[in-house]
């Protein structure tokens, strides 16, 4: 069985969409007022993002190998494992569905204005580092932010890249692992920066912040959540095609 391209590229359209409603919206309306207490917020969120990614994986895994997330697709083009012409338009569903995704939530807190108030101060959950416009809650430096994000995007898509292969035993259980990984890593990097693991994760809430007239701090460091996470999602294709077994 083949999909088209454009079924494709509507299925990552439509799983970067519901990873950013479902986890995103979590991030945001998990905030206080809502939700005080930050080991229960961490805990929901991370339950949040790596839940739908596994309903996702299964639902659009066999159209477009369900990749939601540029660090995903660019490492798999790198990896030979897709073909090059693709990269561009997946990269565009991806970031459009994530857009519209931040956006409905964006739409839904606008209706109480606590609610909205709260989620337009913290860039709707934008991922943050300490720097002078950043809120008081981003207490880690620069450095730090990157390491974990590249260390831990690292290990997320290099289980995505060994658990697809064609020769991998258990691909039918291939999303639970994915889901999963995504779930633990939200659960260390949450109390660090946010958790990206996501370029576009990162960039959806930060331009509706920008487009809202919110704070500027989120668009001022979406770089590092591109640079960072795209980099480990590099360097697990290189590990994954030295780990190819020999012919």
């Amino acid at each position: 069985m083949t999909w088209s391209s454009t079924q494709r590229y509507l299925a990552e359209f439509l799983g970067t969409f519901a990873l950013l409603l479902f986890g995103g919206g979590s991030a945001v309306f998990s905030l206080s007022p809502f939700l005080v207490d930050p080991l229960s917020r961490v805990v929901l969120v991370s339950l949040s993002f790596g839940l739908v990614l596994l309903g996702l994986a299964y639902a659009f895994g066999d159209v477009s190998g369900g990749h939601f997330n540029p660090a995903v697709t660019l490492s798999m083009a790198l990896s030979r494992r897709m073909p090059a012409r693709d990269v561009v338009p997946y990269l565009v569903a991806q970031v459009i569905g994530g857009i519209v995704g931040i956006s409905v939530v964006a739409g839904i807190a606008h209706g109480a204005s606590d609610a909205w108030t709260t989620a337009q101060s913290a860039g709707f959950g934008s991922q943050c580092y300490a720097s002078s416009s950043a809120p008081l809650g981003c207490g880690f430096s620069m450095a730090s932010v990157f390491l974990i994000e590249v260390a831990l995007t690292f290990v997320f898509v290099l289980v995505i890249q060994l658990v697809t292969r064609p020769e991998a035993s258990a691909k039918n259980l291939a999303p639970v692992a994915i889901g999963m990984t995504l779930l633990v890593t939200n659960l260390v990097a949450i109390p660090v920066d946010g958790a990206s693991i996501n370029p576009v994760r990162s960039f959806a809430p930060a331009l509706v912040t920008s487009l809202s007239s919110g704070p500027t701090w989120p668009i001022g460091e979406v770089w590092l959540f591109f640079v960072a996470p795209i980099l480990g999602g590099l360097l697990a294709s290189v590990v994954e095609m030295w780990l190819r077994p020999k012919p």
